[in-house]
């Protein structure tokens, strides 16, 4: 109630105060300028017919109606429409001394019987008040905010004390009423006994829609003039554009006339104009969301009128060419569309914001899990970048796909412990932090991890060899030594040679260790066997080498590394080192002795030897008897005149040649003076040669030497007497010992005779 305390100004709300213009309109003019308009001046062709009942004049400070305002209060609407069931301006600070209510439109107006049933026939609605009007809407719903208020909620009141509102719609051409003040979820009418907290006994009664309740009047909250007052609440209609309907508003006291109620109608909330819709027709809020500027259509409904126009604004800038009742936006910013209505002087209007977003960019992805005895579950958490990279990214795991499109709560909590299933797919939900979100797959591959196995038939070869190494444990494998991809191969090692193996699973997962195995390489069998030759009676050692390991069978059942071969023929033996074994051969030959069949000699001591070697083998050569030997057969500073033993033999055996050869040089010049010194020359040294015969001659021819081998020397005489110094000439001839061949030396001989 009003006190002496709290009817000053700002304490509570301005109801009909003379410093607001709007307090001297008409009803005709609220319902156009205040609650359609907003407080504009734009005339509203399609709202006629106002009325209010009873019909009291906008000059009379007693009126039931008026405009409010909220003055400097927290009030919840700025301004609007107040309607009582007794004197409007006692609603805010312009008090009254008066204590009862004025009179209204009499009482059980049948309408509101019908929209809020009489709880008692004994009992009625008293002091109605009814502001009504005609209106043809131009979009297919319409909608206003307003609150009731009451004395009524003081004490046990709102337990038996229906004050109650209703706002009644119904088309111009027939048809019942329906009532739009009623409250959400179909809990019931706008009324006193309707929506009230608990009220304790005696005389109490249980709560009722207490949410809708907003509380008890104090100096900073209800703000008027009553005791209590319900929160903000919304009348929708939904109706047909271009179809004219017929507006009733009725507030009533139930069963007293003292106490008074109120329903305050909020400024500009009535809603009959243009609505911005999409493509599919369904009303689009005041604000919506547009990521990666993503086309949205908007389109402005509203009944269609011959001459309307249409202009479409972004930020406050027309859009050039943006004429149509339909506009494509592109970007996000505050679009408004402008319909001028011929016959209006100024434009509906409606306003959308579109806020604008960029979505990640995400990629479908695979998630390998390779499990072990001490990992089996996925970490989600990894597949995080695999997914996307952009920063700032906010991830959901879904099990299934609608849950992911729906973006509710059913995602996946547990990310570094999931236990998922090979081949299962999860969906996930990528978003910036705000409303713009992807959805990418995610699919799971699970497999457990191979053990590497690699054998070998064996793990020592002999050099030159091959073997099979077989890995196991994978479907591919990984080799340390070749890009080739199987389990099996064959490697010819050259080297002990460690070979290593990774098992690759069928779904990529390798191994954790390695199969690694040693093939051993042992070096290759050699043997310095050689054979050789033999003359009968003799003996040769065949030795076959030694080597680490080595053991020995010979073709003569031998098993030493060395035999005495007194036999020729072919030799064999076998070596073996306990991995590899190799079979070696060698001959040994039946020597031949050789023949001397030549012997070139000079007079420089050159001597030439030419022998016969039948058995192939290697000759060694000796002109001193077989003293020394050596393997060329040219010998030099061998002296004149002399019998050489001659000895040719196969090299390492006892097949020996001989030949005496008698190095023959005829001198030229003979001094016989008896000092010994060239006093003759000598044919004793070939004179048992085989067709011999030594001759001296004259110049003029005739004999005057024949050798013999009682005389196989001339010592310058010619029967008995000393020749005169003269040159002479020779002739010797004899069958060459060695070749066999006829040979015939001639020359001539000087003779110093000294008388």
């Amino acid at each position: 109630m009003v006190s002496v305390v709290n009817k000053k100004a700002g304490a509570f709300i301005d109801v009909n105060a003379p410093t607001y213009a709007p307090s001297g309109y008409t009803p005709e003019q609220l319902v156009k300028d205040i609650l359609i308009n907003g407080g504009s001046t734009c005339s509203v062709p399609n709202v006629t017919n106002v009325s209010i009942t009873p019909n009291q004049p906008n000059t009379s400070d007693d009126r039931f109606w008026g405009y409010f305002h909220k003055g400097t209060t927290n009030f919840p609407f700025k301004d609007g429409i107040v309607l009582t069931t007794g004197r409007a301006r006692e609603a805010g600070n312009v008090a009254s001394s008066a204590s009862y209510s004025i009179p209204g439109a009499g009482m059980d107006d049948p309408d509101l019987l019908a929209a809020v049933p009489n709880p008692n026939p004994n009992d009625h609605y008293n002091d109605n008040v009814m502001l009504e009007f005609d209106f043809v809407p131009n979009s297919n719903q319409v909608k206003f905010n307003y609150l009731f208020a009451s004395e009524e909620y003081s004490g046990t009141y709102p337990c038996q004390y229906s004050d109650a509102f209703a706002l009644l719609i119904k088309p111009v051409a027939g048809g019942p009423y329906v009532n739009l003040a009623v409250l959400p979820n179909n809990a019931g009418p706008v009324a006193m006994t309707n929506i009230h907290p608990l009220i304790p006994n005696p005389g109490g009664c249980a709560a009722i829609n207490e949410q809708y309740f907003a509380g008890y009047n104090s100096a900073t909250n209800i703000v008027t003039n009553y005791d209590g007052r319900t929160v903000p609440l919304t009348a929708v209609a939904n109706v047909t554009p271009g179809v004219a309907y017929h507006f009733k508003m009725v507030l009533s006291d139930y069963r007293d006339h003292s106490y008074d109620s109120a329903v305050f109608i909020e400024g500009g909330s009535f809603d009959i104009g243009i609505k911005i819709v999409d493509e599919n027709n369904n009303t689009l809020p005041s604000s919506i969301n547009m990521c990666d500027n993503t086309p949205k259509v908007l389109k402005a409904q509203v009944a269609t009128i011959p001459g309307m126009t249409f202009q479409w604004y972004k930020d406050g800038a027309a859009i050039p060419g943006a004429t149509s009742a339909t506009y494509v936006a592109t970007a996000p910013g505050v679009y408004v569309v402008k319909v001028m209505v011929p016959g209006n002087n100024c434009p509906g209007d409606a306003t959308i914001t579109i806020v604008g977003g960029t979505s990640p960019t995400v990629q479908n992805a695979e998630l390998k899990l390779c499990t072990t005895p001490s990992l089996s579950t996925f970490n989600l958490e990894t597949a995080k970048p695999l997914i996307s990279t952009t920063q700032g990214a906010v991830f959901r795991f879904y099990a299934n796909q609608a849950d992911a499109q729906a973006q509710n709560n059913s995602y996946i909590t547990n990310l570094t412990n999931y236990n998922g299933t090979d081949g299962q797919i999860l969906y996930v939900l990528v978003s910036n932090g705000g409303f713009c979100s992807r959805i990418a797959t995610l699919t799971l591959r699970k497999e457990e991890t191979p053990v590497a196995v690699l054998t070998a038939p064996k793990l020592k070869i002999c050099s030159g060899e091959s073997v099979l190494l077989t890995a196991t444990g994978g479907v591919t494998y990984q080799w340390s030594d070749t890009s080739s991809t199987g389990g099996i191969r064959t490697v010819s090692p050259t080297q002990t040679t460690t070979y290593t193996v990774y098992a690759i699973g069928a779904q990529g997962c390798k191994s954790l260790q390695p199969a690694r195995i040693t093939i051993e390489v042992v070096p290759a069998i050699v043997s310095v066997l050689k054979g050789g030759h033999i003359c009968e009676g003799d003996k040769i050692i065949l030795d076959a080498g030694s080597g680490p390991g080595y053991t020995y069978q010979w073709s003569t059942g031998e098993t030493s590394q060395t035999i005495t071969a007194s036999k020729a023929g072919q030799y064999s033996v076998t070596i073996s080192n306990g991995v590899c074994s190799k079979e070696f051969k060698t001959e040994v030959i039946k020597a031949v002795i050789p023949e001397i069949i030549k012997v070139d000699y000079n007079d420089k001591g050159t001597m030439i030897l030419t022998a016969t070697n039948p058995s192939n083998g290697i000759l060694e050569y000796s002109v001193d008897n077989g003293i020394n030997w050596q393997s060329s057969n040219v010998f030099n500073n061998v002296p004149k005149n002399k019998v050489i033993a001659i000895r040719v033999r196969v090299k390492y055996t006892s097949c020996v040649g001989f030949l005496e050869f008698f190095t023959f040089v005829m001198k030229n010049v003979i001094t016989p003076n008896g000092d010994n010194v060239n006093d003759i020359i000598d044919f004793s040294g070939v004179i048992n040669y085989k067709d011999f015969s030594g001759q001296v001659f004259d110049r003029y021819g005739r004999l005057i030497f024949k050798a013999e081998k009682i005389r196989p020397y001339w010592d310058g005489y010619f029967q008995g007497k000393k020749l005169p110094t003269s040159t002479y000439w020779y002739q010797v001839t004899f069958e060459d010992p060695a070749s066999k061949e006829l040979t015939v030396k001639t020359g001539w001989i000087l003779l110093k005779n000294i008388e």
